[in-house]
This record gives C-alpha cells, sequence and structure tokens, in this order.
C-alpha cells in the first residue's frame, strides 16, 4: 500500500477513537507527525538515504519499537506505544486494528511547542542560567548509558561520517564551491587521522556509550521547568554509539550557530564540572573536530531540505546549508594558542560570577574551561556541589590539595588546546606562583586578576548568595580580610561595581596580554 494513503488517513480526524477539533502534521526529511488533540502520531517517512533506511515496513516497525525503547530513558513521560494501522475488509483504515498491518505508528503525549529549546532561543528567552539544569540532564543519561570499550566503535561510525561528509562535497561543491569544499575534505581527513589513537583510548577508557545521538535544540523541551530530551537517534544503534564529547558537541554547535557561544560555554563547563569530567578534559582536543563533524552534517540534512522544497524556498535552505558548511570549516581553522587567566580575590569580591561572565569570550569556541575550588574541593570530599561540608574539609592541610586539584584540570584543558580560567582565592604567593608557573609550562599566555571590593560589599555579596558551590559566610570574609597576602603581583581590578564593568575590565588585561 502506498503510504500516502496511510497519511491522508491519519491525517483526518475521524481516524482517533476522540475526534480531535483539528489534526496538524509536521514533516520533517524523516518523519510526519500528526497533533491530534492530547497526542501526537509520528508515522516514519518511508524512504532510503545513505545515512537512513525506512523503505520498508518491517525496518520501519523495528525504529520505532527503538525510538520508544531509546526514549523512555530520558522522556518516560512522553513515549507511549507503538500501535498498528491495518487495512480493514471494506478497503479503510483503523488505527489500532485487527487486520492487516500496513503502517507502523509511534504514539507521543502532546506538550506546549512553546517550550521547545529552539522556539526560547529564536525568541530570545532560553535563559543562560537554565544551562546547568540542561548539562546535568545530559551528563545524567552519559552516566547511565550503556558503554561500548571495544577500541574500533570509538573510529568505525567517525570514519564512515568522515568518508560521506568527503562525498557529498566532491558532489555539491555548486553550492560549497570547489576550492573551500576540497580544503574542509582534507582538514576533516587530516585532523581525523591525527585524533584516531585518542579516540581509541577514550572508548578503551569508558567514554563511548549508547547516547542521544542527535542532541540540538529542536529535540530538547521544558516541561515543569525541566529540560526533557526526546527524539533520540533511533535507525541504527551504532551511529548513536559514539564519544560522549561527540554527542555533547551536537548541542553546543546548534547554540554557536544560533549566536548563543555563552549558553554553549555555561554548558560545557557544567558538564566538565560533573563527576565523570577528568577524562573529559584532555577529550577535549578533539572537540573543534566533533563540531566540525555536526555543523556539516546539519549542512547535509538541509540539502536534503533544499532538494524536496519548492523553488521558491529552496535557495533560502541551500543559504542555510552554506551557513553550516562555514562553520563547520571555521571549527577547524587554526586559531591561537590557548591562554590562562586566574582569578583571585577574597570571598565575595566576585571571582566566580566574574569567571562565568568572562569564559565564553576567551580562546576557541565555546570558550575557556572555568576551573573553581568551591567545586574542586567537593569533588575531592566526594559530595554534591550543593552539600555542605563539614569545617575540616577547610582546614590548612586540606587546601593545598584543592589547589593542586585545580592546577592539574587546568594542565589537562590546556594540554587539550583549551583556554582555562582558574578561579580560587589564590591567597598565599607561592599559590599565585604556582598557576602562574602551570602555565609557563604549557607555553601559554598568563593574566593574573585580583579582585578588590569593600569588606562590606563583600559581605553583603556572600550573605545574599543561594544555591551557590561556595560555603563561604560573612564570617569567612571578615577572617580572610586578616590574611597576610603578601606581595600581589596578579593585576589589581576594582571588582565593586556591576558584574558586567568588572568583566569588561577583566578581558581588556587579558587581552592586552594576549
Amino acid at each position: 500500500m502506498q503510504q500516502k494513503k496511510v497519511l491522508n488517513f491519519l491525517g483526518g480526524a475521524a481516524a482517533y477513537s476522540l475526534e480531535p477539533a483539528t489534526v496538524d502534521c509536521i514533516e520533517t526529511h524523516a518523519s510526519f507527525v500528526f497533533l491530534a488533540g492530547d497526542f501526537a502520531y509520528k508515522v516514519k517517512r518511508a524512504v532510503k538515504y545513505p545515512f537512513l533506511d525506512f523503505s520498508t515496513l518491517e525496518k520501519r516497525h523495528a525504529a520505532c519499537v527503538n525510538e520508544l525503547r531509546l526514549n523512555t530513558r530520558t522522556a518516560p513521560q512522553l513515549y507511549l506505544e507503538v500501535v498498528p494501522v491495518t487495512a480493514q475488509p471494506d478497503g479503510g483504515l483503523q488505527l489500532r486494528g485487527a487486520g492487516t498491518v500496513v503502517e507502523w505508528v509511534l504514539v507521543m503525549r502532546r506538550f506546549d511547542q512553546d517550550g521547545l529549546f529552539d522556539r526560547l532561543a529564536e525568541r530570545g528567552r532560553l535563559p543562560v542560567e537554565a544551562m546547568g539544569d540542561l548539562a546535568t540532564a545530559i551528563a545524567a543519561l552519559h552516566a547511565a548509558a550503556d558503554r561500548d570499550l571495544t577500541a574500533d566503535q570509538a573510529v568505525r561510525p567517525l570514519r564512515g561520517v568522515v568518508a560521506d561528509h568527503e562525498t557529498v562535497l566532491a558532489e555539491r561543491s555548486d553550492v560549497f564551491g570547489t576550492e573551500a569544499a576540497q580544503d574542509l575534505a582534507r582538514r576533516t581527513r587530516e585532523t581525523f587521522l591525527a585524533l584516531i589513537g585518542t579516540l581509541r583510548e577514550r572508548a578503551q577508557d569508558g567514554y563511548v556509550r549508547h547516547c542521544h545521538g542527535d542532541l540540538h535544540l529542536r529535540n530538547i523541551v521544558e516541561i515543569d521547568g525541566r529540560p526533557v530530551l526526546f527524539d533520540a537517534l533511533e535507525f541504527d544503534d551504532s551511529l548513536a554509539t559514539i564519544d560522549v564529547l561527540y554527542d555533547l558537541a551536537f548541542l553546543l554547535m546548534d547554540l554557536g550557530k544560533r549566536g548563543l557561544r555563552p549558553h554553549a560555554n555555561a554548558v560545557l563547563n557544567a558538564y566538565l564540572d560533573g563527576g565523570d569530567s577528568s577524562g573529559n578534559l584532555l577529550g577535549l582536543a578533539a572537540l573543534p573536530f566533533f563540531l566540525s563533524l555536526r555543523a556539516m552534517i546539519r549542512a547535509k540534512v538541509e540539502l536534503l531540505r533544499a532538494d524536496a522544497a519548492e523553488a521558491g524556498t529552496a535557495a533560502q535552505i541551500r543559504d542555510d546549508a552554506r551557513a553550516y558548511f562555514d562553520l563547520a570549516r571555521g571549527f577547524l581553522a587554526a586559531g591561537a594558542p590557548p591562554s590562562s587567566s586566574a582569578i583571585g580575590g577574597l570571598s565575595g569580591s566576585g571571582k566566580s560570577a566574574v569567571a562565568r561572565a568572562i569564559a565564553a569570550d576567551i580562546g576557541a569556541f565555546p570558550g575557556a574551561v572555568h576551573v573553581r575550588s568551591d567545586v574542586e574541593r567537593k569533588r575531592l570530599f566526594g559530595v554534591a556541589p550543593d552539600s555542605r561540608l563539614p569545617q575540616r574539609a577547610y582546614e590548612a592541610s586540606v587546601s593545598p590539595q584543592v589547589y593542586a586539584m585545580c592546577r592539574k584540570r587546568a594542565g589537562w584543558a590546556l594540554s587539550a588546546g583549551r583556554s582555562v580560567i582558574v578561579d580560587a582565592v589564590h591567597a598565599k604567593p607561592e599559590e599565585r606562583d604556582a598557576v602562574a608557573a602551570l602555565a609557563a609550562a604549557h607555553g601559554a599566555d598568563f593574566t593574573g586578576l585580583w579582585l578588590e571590593a569593600p569588606l562590606d560589599v563583600m559581605r553583603g555579596r556572600v550573605a545574599d548568595r543561594r544555591g551557590d558551590v561556595s560555603d563561604a559566610t560573612p564570617s569567612v570574609v571578615d577572617a580572610q580580610a586578616a590574611y597576610d597576602l603578601g606581595v600581589v603581583d596578579f593585576d589589581r581590578i576594582d571588582a565593586s561595581g556591576d558584574v558586567d564593568t568588572v568583566a569588561a575590565a577583566c578581558l581588556a588585561r587579558i587581552a592586552a596580554k594576549v
């Protein structure tokens, strides 16, 4: 039976037991989604692409079942069941019927489309503050995901992606330009070959897992104030069994494409603050490659859309494909070497707020890695960031361990080619000297920044904190005020003003030294 007959049937209200007032249809290159009443009914498009094959009823059924299975990991409240459309003796069709199955439908609970993260971003209503919860949701998926420790799984899917990119770039030079297309193909291949050893090691260390696989803003929705990941890649498990940073890269790329670099930086740093992050700091060496692959994948999807579109809209869609192509090239372009910055100052001087404000503007996309002593101290004691530590965690014997951990993590990021910001009090001269020496050991330009503010301002800021990882209190500020700081050779910054003003002053000092 032609799928068109099934689609016409599902497009009518009579197809559903409780006839909805209207039935709307959303089309993608791979599916049709019928919105009817409180539910959504998803049908796989009967197509075959180089990367996807829904050409037979059996394959579409398997994909529906797999999609239900995979998405109950993150969105069990949305994914309900797989049901048949059957042929009836009178020649008609029935949803959930008992006749011969002619199509399979994935039934989902509808949600408010205005809660989709891509729509929130388009309206300028996606707050950067929401990126922490989003990173937590992604980290939870990755932590629970099945692992594949075979080294080849880190390489084989990517080898196929690289080869397909090369084919498309050669065939569609009319869209991308011959010289530019050849340049991207060459850079992609060279970068891939250089990273194979790193990728294999990451698989053996457990960083290749059955991930989401299609993690961009259109596949994230806010429900009851929390981000929900849905529509995971279902048509080929091997394509979704990937490096966790490759999974994350799709989201980072999408945010960058939309000009939301601070959001991308916030997601990355919140993800890295998770407990499974040490190896991921070293793995950041592969991030530009992952970002470029993801951008080129989107370029190919846009080309598919353009080829299927009416002449009036095809040109605009091809322009979108070129924009993704340019992004893919940019991620692999040679840039400035990484830099290292340290922000010191007493509690309440604004170190962490300023570090968050400037991180996105330092180094290659999506910006600098933010290493925070408050986070590392709690990691050292094995407690959640929002858990309060006992007083013994702040004894003099503990702080050297915390600072050493901060420098170690910063060193890993620098080794991976990422700029870093080390955020800690740095009250002792030897602490300031050590973080400067770390930068020198990695050949990175260094800027030390010392934030200063009146005591009453710092006390007030600390007293007003809510839900912050820091355990500092106004009494801690008073105790720190009595410290003998020695000679402070960091650049002194007036931190009494608002965050934006202080951040601008810090960026100006960093720019002067880089």
